[in-house]
């Protein structure tokens, strides 16, 4: 089973820890070319804190994919890091969260032979579920280009709040996220043209997914 679940900042034990941070590192700071900071070959900052959950997608008790959660009435990347990014952030107020620092390992994928998994499909909507289990109104996120467009691809409806420019001078989209269930339902039925055998329940909390080992590309 491919397994996606939530880990509090105080529940995060040393061993997955440092296997995240190492990750995040190669992911963002190795591969990506980010302006992250590293230390000990571990990427983190801030923001991983006491206010912090983590979405693990889990195989055989390895991580191969991640995000950050984080609600928006704590510091978080938007209203922090990449405010001065655009030209004005304004967030609203209730009970939303911050997506930040998602990432597939694609080394990880390749050799645990789990490409032909609908692993993207599956973390975009364990975020939906997350947000629905834990009564959440949205997410709000900032994206890349290329990142925006794969969320689109998706199916996820989701609607650009602000656009801006990175350090690099590419554009960057400040977006909500809605977590109803029209779209829960919409990436369910996308999973599942993928995966017409799955007979597994899709809309709780946490999600597993039985892993077939034949069947076409769904990286």
């Amino acid at each position: 089973m491919l397994d996606l679940l939530d880990v509090s900042y105080p529940l995060l034990s040393e061993v997955r820890s440092r296997e995240l941070f190492t990750l995040r590192k190669e992911v963002f700071k190795d591969r990506l070319n980010w302006m992250v900071s590293s230390e000990n070959n571990m990427e983190s900052d801030e923001y991983d804190n006491q206010q912090t959950t983590y979405i693990f997608g889990v195989y055989n008790n390895v991580c191969v994919c991640s995000l950050r959660f984080i609600e928006i009435k704590y510091p978080n990347m938007i209203t922090g890091t990449f405010k001065s990014w655009f030209k004005n952030i304004e967030l609203p107020e209730g009970n939303y969260v911050e997506a930040s620092r998602l990432f597939i390992d694609k080394n990880r994928v390749q050799a645990l032979e789990l490409r032909q998994q609908p692993i993207s499909a599956l973390l975009f909507l364990s975020m939906i579920n997350y947000a629905r289990h834990n009564q959440y109104e949205g997410i709000y996120a900032i994206v890349s280009h290329p990142m925006y467009l794969i969320f689109k691809k998706s199916g996820w409806e989701i609607s650009v709040v602000e656009q801006g420019f990175s350090e690099k001078k590419q554009n960057i989209y400040l977006i909500f996220m809605p977590v109803d269930k029209p779209n829960q339902q919409r990436l369910i039925d996308n999973l599942h043209a993928k995966a017409p055998e799955l007979e597994c329940q899709l809309d709780g909390w946490p999600l597993s997914f039985p892993v077939r080992k034949n069947g076409p590309d769904k990286l």
